[in-house]
């Protein structure tokens, strides 16, 4: 069950916030339709929920907040926008890293895969998916660690009907099994279609929360829709015809040449064209749609214009009335009480012998208001409800509600009061109440229960809690993921190709000149080069492995960043390790086969002081690596990863060169026996020899460029991770 209360996001500069005060319940077994026009704060919503967005508010998901939750995504599977894997990964390549991720088995990735029907195009690339397919990996994404709540975004954006009719059946599915299903909509018709209950925003206001059945009354209303050159002609014709059969039939100009026609058949409205030879280009039946608040608060239509037909002059109970209401954004120096409901539609009773009348002008059953009052619980007597309104203060009282009793609803009418706002005059037909919420222990404010003018000049102040965007959680085997993510394409192995290639050229010209040492013929590096091709092609690897993830962020899709968890760094510094020590290795052999083969043995004998030159080689080639992983982890580029790489023999070298040159007054003779009489230990196999060798290798400008470039490098990625943990 997920249970959201108070969010609302900081404003905007000058404009009011996204979500302002909004609170609602997604009950455990049902599908919860968020429902909004573009811009209403649907996506807003679900990002302060998801603790994306800084904000206000608190989001309970099965008694805890998401931030609580030891394993997020096993919790809550979230799919907002597009799957944003490397588009040269296949399908079934992407899972499997997902899974070391989540920490569940391999075998869970095939699962999946059969579930949302993607079997045949396991092995397609992400990059070759259509709209629906990657609609489909994005639910298999989120179904992976099998989480109890789904909270999807839009997700039937883009997809054809047929595949938008399996979507929602594998939402169906999923909530039949006992698991809570948030979506957001924008098509009220397909909200009531598909969803158990309607939460509907406007412009970052919750103003209906309604069973689906309710919603459909409430909102949903057959209409005919005409098209026609001659629309205004047409609309007083039909007006006049409804006034003079004394029927309730409601015309409202959308537009252009647009009708829509309430309380009329197609069958009518053709044959009253016909008679007076009216072209129709359009003449169908749809269901229209009344507007955000139909139901819960009276509106008046800035944009259509209505024609109210068959109005009856006073005392002439045959005629039937129509009103209709249409949607405000905002009533301007009001503050709108959190309201039980209030009916759109009146009509007069019709005499003894008329009956019932039309069906379409009857009235409209007002929707439940679910607002939460902070302080208490809401109260509802069995027979009326009250309330009173203040401009200056709004005073909220408490209310309780059965779910066994129906509730009281006042009846609107238009006064003509100098403001044009409707009042309250009488009590309408009893409305069922929906399902009543559980009451909740937090303290929540009552929504909108303060002027208006406080509320936008102070919009926190009523205290939701903060929101804290903390960063995403570490793949629960990291090392695991690693290793799939750089296998799983195939740029590494085009990077190491590209390197052994450059290597071989290079040592066969540079053997070809002469003047060059074996040890750099070997190495492939040249005294022109600032660095060779193996120790280039290592540093591009390790900053592809940080690159990567914030190009293509697998691991935090929703917040467009990469945890940066000592796990994680571990794990990429020891594969950027034995991809560099392979890589080294390789290309070593290579150039020693290729020398022999164009210029004979002379120039592949082995060096006498092998040990000391692999070292040095191992560790230039390594250091370029992991310079590589921590440029791009503080930096988030590839690019820049790359920079830091070059930068060492282009900028550090030459530095450390010229603090090193010129006399020096002491050496370091001596270094291991001092070192052996200072740890009062004996070092097995000859360690002391090793450590007197990598102080030589530090004492170098190259090595000590290195040894310096990835001290800075490792303690900007300690501060940089220690100042986002702290903010």
């Amino acid at each position: 069950m997920i249970q959201a209360f108070g969010l609302t996001s900081n404003p905007r500069k000058d404009l009011p916030p996204a979500v302002d005060d909004v609170s609602f319940d997604a009950r455990a077994g049902h599908v919860t339709a968020l429902l909004g026009a573009a811009g209403a704060g649907k996506t807003t919503a679900l990002r302060l929920m998801l603790e994306l967005q800084q904000g206000r508010g608190i989001t309970y998901f099965r008694g805890r907040p998401l931030h609580r939750i030891a394993h997020p995504s096993r919790e809550v599977g979230v799919l907002l926008g597009d799957v944003p894997g490397h588009p040269a990964r296949t399908v079934r390549g992407h899972l499997r890293m997902l899974c070391a991720a989540a920490g569940v088995p391999v075998r869970r990735a095939d699962e999946v895969l059969e579930v949302v029907g993607l079997v045949s195009l396991r092995d397609e690339r992400l990059g070759t998916l259509s709209r629906g397919m990657d609609r489909r990996l994005g639910l298999a994404c989120a179904l992976l660690p099998d989480p109890h709540t789904l909270v999807l975004d839009d997700p039937a954006d883009g997809l054809s009907g047929r595949e938008t009719r399996w979507l929602h059946s594998m939402l169906r599915a999923h909530a039949t099994q006992g698991g809570t299903v948030l979506l957001t909509v924008a098509d009220p018709k397909e909200a009531a279609r598909n969803a158990d209950r309607v939460v509907t925003l406007e412009q970052g206001r919750l103003v209906a929360d309604q069973d689906a059945a309710e919603f459909a009354r409430t909102r949903l209303r057959p209409r005919v829709a005409v098209r026609s050159p001659y629309a205004a002609r047409l609309a007083d014709l039909l007006a006049k015809e409804a006034r003079a059969a004394q029927r309730s039939v409601e015309v409202v100009r959308e537009g252009g040449n647009r009708l829509s026609v309430y309380g009329s058949t197609c069958a009518d409205i053709g044959e009253a064209a016909f008679r007076h030879g009216i072209l129709v280009h359009q003449l169908a039946d749809e269901v229209g749609d009344m507007g955000p608040g139909a139901g819960d608060v009276p509106r008046t239509g800035p944009t259509a214009e209505a024609l109210r037909l068959g109005e009856a002059k006073v005392g002439q109970p045959d005629a039937g009335q129509v009103v209709q209401m249409r949607d405000e954004p905002h009533a301007t120096g009001r503050d709108r009480h959190a309201e039980v409901g209030q009916v759109l539609q009146q009509r007069a009773d019709t005499s003894a012998a008329g009956g019932n009348g039309h069906a379409d002008a009857g009235q409209v059953p007002a929707a439940r208001d679910d607002s939460i009052v902070a302080g208490g619980e809401r109260h509802a007597d069995g027979s009326q409800v009250s309330q009173t309104r203040d401009d200056s203060r709004a005073a909220a009282r408490d209310r309780d509600v059965d779910a066994g009793q129906n509730l009281r609803l006042p009846d609107v009418t238009h006064s003509a009061g100098s403001d044009g706002r409707p009042e309250a005059a009488a009590h309408a037909p009893t409305a069922p109440s929906a399902h009543p919420r559980p009451a909740s222990t937090v303290p929540v404010p009552a929504q909108n229960s303060r002027p208006a003018e406080a509320r936008s000049a102070d919009p926190l102040s009523p205290l939701p809690p903060p929101i804290s965007v903390r960063p995403a959680p570490s793949p629960l085997r990291p090392l695991r993921y690693e290793i799939r993510r750089a296998a799983g394409i195939g740029t590494g192995f085009l990077v190491a190709g590209a390197v052994l290639l450059a290597s071989a050229l290079t040592a066969v010209l540079t053997a070809r000149i002469g003047h060059t040492p074996q040890a750099r013929l070997l190495a492939a590096w040249p005294w022109e080069l600032p660095l060779p091709p193996a120790a280039l092609g290592a540093g591009l690897l390790g900053a592809l492995a940080f690159g990567d993830e914030f190009r293509h962020p697998a691991l935090a899709a929703d917040r467009g960043t990469v945890p940066r968890r000592l796990g994680l760094l571990v794990a990429k510094l020891l594969v950027a390790t034995a991809t560099a020590l392979t890589l080294a290795i390789l290309t070593v052999g290579c150039d020693a086969e290729v020398l022999y083969v164009v210029y004979g043995r002379e120039l592949t004998e082995v060096p006498g002081d092998w040990p000391a030159l692999g070292a040095s080689w191992t560790g230039l080639v390594v250091g370029c690596a992991w310079a590589g992983v921590l440029a791009a982890g503080v930096f988030r580029s590839t690019t820049a990863g790359l920079a830091a790489v070059l930068a060492v023999p282009v900028v550090v070298v030459p530095l450390v060169q010229k603090a090193l040159a010129g006399s020096s007054v002491r050496t370091a003779a001596g270094f291991p026996l001092r070192l052996r009489e200072t740890l009062l230990l004996q070092w097995p196999f000859g360690g002391e020899r090793y450590l007197s060798a990598v102080a030589r290798v530090i004492a170098q400008p190259v090595g000590g460029a290195m040894t310096l470039s990835l001290t800075a490098l490792l303690c900007a990625y300690v501060l940089t991770t220690l100042r986002s943990r702290v903010r």
